[in-house]
């Protein structure tokens, strides 16, 4: 069973009566800004991993960077921790609360404060979901690249705190390069800008640093975001192939060629299936798998590539290659791809979203292993993924209501992601660990890197109050859960350090 968390394992603090909490966090909130009834409650217990459940103490609702200031100072006046929340879309528990601590919602942090087009960038609060900043902007001909899949509801901060990515980032980049700035109050309060306008600053990079961690650095109330002009013209492919590896070599194929798409994306027949069930789409419904491969830019170089792109579909295999007709047929291409989550209802009642992601070069075999693992493990896989990166997102097919299914589930996707990590890839691409791949840190990293990983929160958050438990293992975690690996010459938490 995914671990809720465990007091031998996990940081322990002083616990503070809820009326304590509400005497205190009350007057410093706006009216209706602190929810402690257990209804209230239970919207925020998890994110969208729902296998993890846990109710915080209260949870507050700031409106300004002062409220939140005075929450984070109070908190680490009372050694309380605290979890920041966006949306909670996220898909590794990373929005979890901690038990008996402070849930702070950045929901009403919503407003896009200021565009300017000639900069092309956009000063926006973290709550502004992420599809909003593309709608505010395309009418000055600009949109905003990083595109999750949830990007409906998404939220900025989230985007922030996981480096989002989205079926474009193989041409438009993560979150990451699409930041310019982020504004951020630490743990004591203190209220900090990284990165600026400007191409580049001096220091540290900490605004990288800040992008993907998770919420364990500090809480992001700001941020400044790149925007990017709209394309001439963009063009989709979809190809089928009546072979997985074949189609996965199709990938390798078209990057090989100097072709960077502006996205990439890969169905086996499972996923494709229920996708186009549930969007028609259009997809060739006996294919073994499907790729979608867009291309933008202007109308003479995108008609070029869709030629050269082509050829190279049907040379690697496939046995269809067609470019939607028009902007309706492209847009229900994709639309089948955004909406194949939600799709899996039709073939299992529950899935488990794995989030790995590997080399190009490795993707046939890793498809193959994946196959094999599930068949091991008694699971169904369905796999969507961003080809071009590598991102894989193998959903795996379970029933809730049977002992012992999650369980397995559970179990394929770890054995998973240590696959990803035994072929030079990493566990996560755009998910985060939060508390989901936790366990699965340790089978990536030495005892000396993930020390240093506590050093630097221990610099940010010296009382360790932000998103405690989640991202970063103890040693004692890693031992616990058999991470004694030989690693690079060395064998890792031989002392055993709690943080």
């Amino acid at each position: 069973m995914l671990d809720q968390f465990d007091p031998q394992l996990d940081p322990v603090f002083a616990s503070v009566p809820v009326a304590r909490l509400v005497e205190v966090l009350g007057p410093l909130l706006p009216a209706n800004g602190l929810i402690s009834s257990v209804e209230g409650l239970r919207p925020y217990e998890s994110d969208g991993l729902p296998a993890y459940r846990s109710l915080p103490a209260v949870v507050a609702l700031p409106e300004t960077v002062a409220q939140v200031q005075a929450v984070l100072r109070a908190c680490s006046a009372m050694d309380v921790p605290v979890v920041a929340r966006g949306a909670g879309t996220g898909l590794s528990g990373g929005a979890l609360p901690f038990p008996g601590g402070v849930l702070l919602s950045l929901s009403r942090f919503n407003k896009i404060l200021e565009i300017d087009p000639q900069a092309r960038t956009a000063r926006v609060q973290p709550g502004v979901r992420n599809l909003a900043i593309s709608e505010a902007v395309a009418g000055l001909g600009l949109f905003y690249a990083p595109d999750p899949s949830s990007q409906l509801a998404c939220s900025i901060g989230g985007n922030v705190a996981e480096n989002a990515g989205g079926v474009h980032c193989l041409k438009y980049g993560l979150t990451v390069h699409n930041l310019l700035s982020v504004e951020l109050v630490t743990m004591d309060g203190t209220l900090l800008t990284l990165g600026s306008a400007a191409t580049e600053a001096a220091g540290f990079d900490l605004m990288a640093l800040i992008t993907g961690s998770e919420g364990l650095l500090g809480v992001v109330t700001e941020v400044l975001v790149r925007l990017t002009p709209l394309p001439d013209i963009a063009r989709v492919i979809l190809a089928a192939f009546d072979d997985v590896e074949r189609a996965a070599g199709a990938v390798a194929e078209i990057i090989a060629a100097g072709i960077i798409p502006a996205g990439l994306e890969m169905m086996d027949g499972p996923a494709l299936r229920a996708a186009e069930d549930f969007a028609h789409a259009g997809y060739p419904k006996s294919a073994a798998a499907i790729l979608l491969c867009e291309l933008d830019g202007q109308a003479v170089d995108v008609a070029e590539e869709i030629d050269r792109v082509s050829a190279l579909l049907t040379a690697a295999g496939a046995t269809d290659v067609r470019t939607a007709k028009d902007e309706e047929e492209r847009r229900r291409f994709w639309a089948g791809r955004k909406g194949a989550f939600a799709a899996m209802g039709r073939i299992a009642p529950d899935y488990y979203c794995i989030d790995g992601t590997i080399p190009r070069r490795a993707l046939p075999r890793v498809l193959t292993e994946i196959g094999r693992l599930a068949d091991a493990h008694g699971v169904g896989v369905a796999n969507v993924f961003h080809a071009g990166d590598g991102n894989l997102h193998p959903l795996i097919l379970y029933d809730a209501n049977i002992d012992g299914d999650l369980e397995r589930a559970e179990a394929a996707g770890g054995a998973i992601l240590e696959l990803c990590v035994e072929v030079g890839g990493t566990i996560t691409g755009e998910h985060g660990v939060g508390r989901e791949k936790i366990n699965q840190m340790c089978a990536q990293f030495s005892a000396s890197e993930v020390t240093a990983f506590h050093a630097i929160k221990r610099a940010f958050d010296p009382q360790g109050l932000l998103n405690p438990g989640k991202a970063i293992p103890t040693l004692a975690r890693c031992a616990e859960y058999g991470g004694l690996h030989i690693h690079r010459g060395e064998m890792p938490f031989a002392h055993l350090e709690r943080y």
